[in-house]
């Protein structure tokens, strides 16, 4: 949970879609008109040190040169259509299962 919403990093939208996370980030500042506010946003470095600091392990944050995106269950499934992979279109079904499945348990 960030600003309210509930959501996923680029690198965890990336892996779920096969690509490298540098690759969504490229279309997705490509396609920006496709993501308002409401779809995804950039965390802020308090964000990012927030969130570093509950998650237990370190690995996945290496290397980072960027604040990174995150991703609303809106912005999630935009980005299926502007990668527009079959990879990406099958797990923008697996995506709104997981985030249905979230709202039903909160």
């Amino acid at each position: 949970m960030v600003r309210g919403e509930k959501v996923i990093l680029d690198s965890d939208l990336a892996k779920l879609y096969g690509v490298e996370t540098r690759r969504l980030n490229e279309q997705v500042r490509r396609n920006i008109e496709k993501f308002p506010d409401d779809f995804m946003f950039q965390l802020t470095k308090e964000e990012f040190e927030n969130l570093k600091s509950q998650i237990a392990t370190s690995s996945s944050w290496g290397g980072r040169r960027k604040l990174p995106l995150v991703f609303t269950e809106y912005g999630a499934l935009q980005a299926a259509n502007v990668l527009n992979s079959s990879r990406a279109n099958k797990m923008s079904v697996f995506i709104v299962r997981t985030f249905v499945r979230l709202r039903e348990m909160a």
